[in-house]
């Protein structure tokens, strides 16, 4: 059985031995007409060749509690391959009897809508996760349909009904009236797996505490178990009012979003799965562009922008202290992880965590730089309060334009 320990500043939801599905799922579609639930997908073409996502639309075909599924398709500009995905989901169905609505990003009305925003100053940023979500919140506004929104990745290999359910409920619930959720899970299969929040984000957390001082919103980011998780679940005046970011800052700055527009007692993290597993990113060591290494630089990026709004001041001599006392949390944190490693069986690579420390410690130094030179960095889009304060029609052509990119 699991702990039931609370820490931190927000509720833990935990996972008290084996979850009746069944019983959370009935309950959620009793909700369905107060608390209705919107499924937002951010999907890549490329993973229509991934087994995982077969497995998420297979268990999707057995849900019966979402009003909306929204799939928001990435990476393609051609017709074929978006059919093919529009193909893929045709077998699930909503609440209502509904197919799932895929909104194309790369198709030419979706396109000629980006760049309308452009040419207002409303930089939606580029093709990524955090645009392909932004604009799937911006269709469930505009359909008017759906009170929840839910948000999970396309690339889990062990999904099931569980996942989903737990997920979906502290927020569809309207006894329990969390405003926000955020799945977390344990990440260990023969090797423990989550190197950039092992490595990473929560000894970077530490080390800025320990040089901060109390400080609640550093307070608040490290009482998440796993805040790098892609899953979570949101009321739908959330997606109507945070600012998202284009880059792999996405989770930061969503957490920070959601610390900045919520109560915290309406905040709690669930844990939705025994064990999580999916799509691995490289380290890239040599290469700032790609995999971890480009991600542990957005993400740096974003928390020192999130940390000097509310007053932190960073210079070289700040920046010197806070790597140095990251590195040293950081090999704490490594020589923990291996006795726990140790203890389980499981295979415990120390070279490749020491590697992957000093890549990420590369990072967050040049991020640190970066945002010395130039403190704004890449702006967030806008939320859709203002883009609807700009352009008062855009939600009703975004309606049309993903209803007439869909026809085939």
């Amino acid at each position: 059985m699991a702990d039931f320990h609370q820490g931190g500043v927000i509720t833990t939801l935990h996972r008290l031995g084996r979850t009746d599905v069944g019983r959370l799922e009935r309950e959620l579609v009793s909700y369905a007409d107060t608390r209705p639930i919107a499924l937002v997908l951010p999907c890549l073409y490329s993973e229509l060749k991934d087994v995982a996502l077969k497995g998420i639309v297979q268990v999707l075909e057995r849900v019966s509690y979402l009003r909306q599924v929204v799939v928001s398709v990435s990476g393609t500009a051609h017709r074929d391959e978006f059919e093919e995905l529009c193909h893929a989901f045709s077998g699930v169905r909503t609440l209502t009897g509904e197919p799932p609505t895929l909104l194309w990003n790369g198709g030419p009305r979706m396109q000629r809508l980006y760049a309308r925003l452009r040419d207002e100053e409303l930089d939606p940023g580029g093709d990524g996760k955090g645009r392909s979500c932004w604009m799937a919140y911006g269709f469930v506004l505009a359909s008017n349909v759906s009170q929840v929104i839910a948000l999970h990745d396309c690339d889990i290999r062990d999904y099931g009904r569980e996942l989903l359910a737990r997920l979906c409920f502290p927020t569809a619930n309207p006894h329990l009236d969390y405003q926000f959720a955020k799945g977390f899970y344990g990440r260990a299969t023969d090797r423990l797996y989550g190197r950039v929040t092992r490595l990473f984000m929560t000894p970077l957390l530490r080390a800025l505490k320990s040089i901060l001082g109390a400080l609640p919103m550093l307070d608040f980011l490290d009482s998440f178990r796993y805040p790098l998780a892609g899953e979570c679940s949101m009321a739908l005046d959330l997606a109507r009012i945070n600012r998202v970011p284009s880059d792999w800052g996405l989770e930061v700055g969503v957490l920070a979003e959601v610390y900045r527009n919520c109560s915290l007692r309406r905040v709690c993290q669930v844990e939705i799965a025994e064990n999580y597993d999916h799509k691995h990113q490289d380290l890239s060591e040599g290469d700032a562009t790609r995999g971890l290494h480009r991600m542990v630089l957005d993400i740096s990026g974003s928390l020192f922008r999130h940390l000097a709004s509310y007053g932190v001041e960073f210079e070289a001599g700040f920046l010197n202290t806070l790597t140095a006392s990251y590195v040293r949390i950081a090999q704490d944190a490594i020589s923990s992880y291996g006795a726990d490693a140790a203890l389980n069986g499981l295979a415990f690579e120390r070279h490749e965590e020491e590697v992957a420390l000093e890549t990420f410690s590369r990072a967050l130094r040049a991020a640190g730089l970066g945002f010395v030179r130039d403190p704004m960095g890449a702006p967030p889009i806008p939320n859709w309060n203002r883009v609807s304060s700009a352009l008062p029609g855009f939600l009703d052509e975004l309606r049309e334009a993903v209803a007439e990119d869909a026809v085939v």
